[in-house]
């Protein structure tokens, strides 16, 4: 098994004899209480699934080490170690990892830290206050909702549940083998005493009962006009509906979200939506699985003519920013989210921004901007007429070949920028080393579809031209993507014309379509090559070129 978010593995080294580090367990420990909890295995190496052939633990032993861990930290409950033998042999320990659910664990000596994916790292500052922040609402959805037992549920909304979950099929078959009242039980809508949890009001229970939850499922749909004005307004306040039926509702009464650009397509015409249906549903669901359910704000849909703004309390989960939500695999409420993907309404893996962001390239279309304030969480799509020769880039590409998921937002990216340097092809892709950009740009540049041009962190990326001479498209030539070689020549007798220029006239002659920083650039590498001279410093820099002996 992998680590991850709820689950870590330590040596025997690292808990027993001479190299024994029990505050860096103790971390480990608090890093799982500030989460969702987990399990800690003792005895496994990294990679391994199974512990050393004869490798034997001491009960004794076993026994002190939880006591230790224990006292060096604060806030963390442990449930009973079990000791494990494997099929080879070898012993291991298992250790149960509460989570803390209303205060934060700390260690002894009052570090605070919490679990970024796989990784255990120190949280100060603002992030604690977000941690804080974020306890109030942990574990809210399989608390027990007084005087609403199994019997008081609607039979109408079990039968829904129970019907869709079979229907969709997405459940192991293992799961799906149970009888509806055991699905109730694994799904957490019933706790162990008959009584039914937040998350089961949430999905089976009357209007009634929905409407005593402390802030449970509501939105608003606001439409404005060109001015900001409202012109309409529709709310889901009564809690008859649950979540599965609540997103349908939204989608059916969003009718302005359905709108579409006509774009010339030969002598008909294609229908562009200014969202795709794809994203516009992700986004809901996302809103809807992971906000905050313990804060009285409702889920917001703003329309508006040349964008929409989907709003949801609570802002991210701690360890995911704007910058790395496409890679990090979080979740505020696990046990809702798992009710969600057996119903079908989202992916179990959290591919939804991959989802999103293939989506929008597919459609030439520009990728969502994401705001998190903290306690809340807006995402605007735009309402972009895609470009007609970008399209069809994309239609003759993807009817000859087949991509993958990320080879399909590269060439997204680069049919709409036509060059993107190495920088922020990674920065669009959320990477934090460049080198890693090889994996999605890999079979691209090998089936000739996209090249290169630089080297290292200079490198950059553009459509091969050849690709659009062989779709038959007439694109209008743009400098965006002239090779260096001709870019100098360009120059060359730029300053030949017009010595002692600056930057910013050159760009100004040359053409603005053709990045500033492309410019920059070239001009470093005459003035180290000897072939042009500089006078003045910063914006006051002038070029000239040096003159032949």
């Amino acid at each position: 098994m992998r680590e991850g978010q709820v689950f870590e593995k330590k040596s025997y080294r690292k808990a027993f004899g001479p190299t024994a580090d029990l505050s860096d367990l103790a971390k480990t420990c608090v890093c799982l209480a500030n989460a969702q909890g987990g399990t800690l295995l003792i005895g496994l190496e990294d990679g391994d699934d199974l512990p050393p052939a004869g490798q034997q633990l001491d009960a004794a032993e076993v026994h002190k080490l939880v006591q230790k861990l224990s006292t060096k930290s604060r806030n963390v409950s442990f449930g009973a170690a079990v000791l494990l033998t494997a099929p080879n042999g070898g012993q291991y320990l298992e250790v149960t990892v509460s989570p803390s659910l209303h205060v934060v664990a700390t260690t002894a000596d009052g570090r605070t830290y919490a679990r970024f994916s796989d990784q255990c790292q120190p949280v100060s500052g603002e992030d604690l206050r977000r941690l804080v922040f974020e306890k109030s609402g942990l574990q809210w959805e399989i608390r027990p909702v007084p005087n609403v037992r199994r019997e008081d549920l609607s039979p109408a909304e079990i039968r829904f549940f129970v019907d869709r979950v079979r229907t969709v099929g997405k459940a192991s078959a293992f799961v799906l083998a149970k009888s509806d009242t055991e699905l109730l039980d694994y799904y957490r809508l019933v706790d162990d005493h008959g009584v039914a949890t937040h998350l089961g009001v949430l999905w089976l229970g009357t209007s009634a009962q929905r409407a005593r939850l402390s802030y449970g499922l509501m939105a608003q749909y606001v439409v404005y006009d060109q001015l900001e004005q409202k012109v309409r307004k529709a709310t889901w306040f009564d809690h008859h509906l649950n979540p599965a039926q609540l997103l349908e509702d939204v989608l059916a009464q969003a009718v302005e979200l359905h709108y579409s650009h006509e774009i010339p397509w030969g002598l008909t015409r294609r229908l562009v939506p200014h969202y795709p249906p794809a994203v516009l549903r992700e986004l809901l669901v996302n809103a809807f699985a992971h906000r905050l359910y313990t804060t009285a704000t409702d889920v917001f849909i703003q329309a508006y003519p040349d964008r929409v703004e989907i709003t949801s309390p609570g802002g991210l989960p701690l360890g995911v920013t704007p910058t790395t939500i496409l890679h990090e695999r979080l979740r505020r409420n696990p046990h809702l989210a798992l009710t969600f993907e057996a119903t079908g309404l989202m992916e179990g893996e959290g591919s939804g921004y991959d989802l999103i962001y293939q989506q929008l390239s597919r459609e030439a279309k520009p990728l969502p901007d994401v705001d998190d304030t903290g306690t809340s969480l807006r995402v605007t799509l735009r309402a972009q007429r895609p470009d007609p020769d970008t399209l069809r880039l994309l239609d003759y590409l993807s009817a000859h070949y087949i991509f993958s998921q990320k080879e399909t937002i590269v060439l997204g990216l680069l049919a709409q920028h036509r060059r993107l340097s190495a920088t922020a092809l990674s920065q669009a892709l959320q990477l934090r080393q460049e080198e890693r950009t090889r994996s999605w740009v890999g079979r691209l540049v090998d089936w000739n579809i996209v090249q290169t041009q630089g080297t290292r962190k200079g490198t950059e990326y553009v459509i091969n031209p050849e690709v659009f001479a062989a779709a038959d498209l007439q694109v209008k030539p743009t400098l965006k993507t002239i090779e260096p070689h001709l870019l100098r020549a360009l120059l060359t007798e730029d300053l030949r014309a017009y010595p002692d220029s600056s930057l910013a006239e050159m760009h100004k002659r040359l053409g603005e379509e053709l990045g500033a920083h492309l410019l920059r650039r070239q001009l470093l590498q005459m003035t180290q090559s000897g072939l042009v001279e500089t006078s003045g410093a910063n914006r006051n820099r002038r070029y000239s070129l040096v003159a032949k002996k």
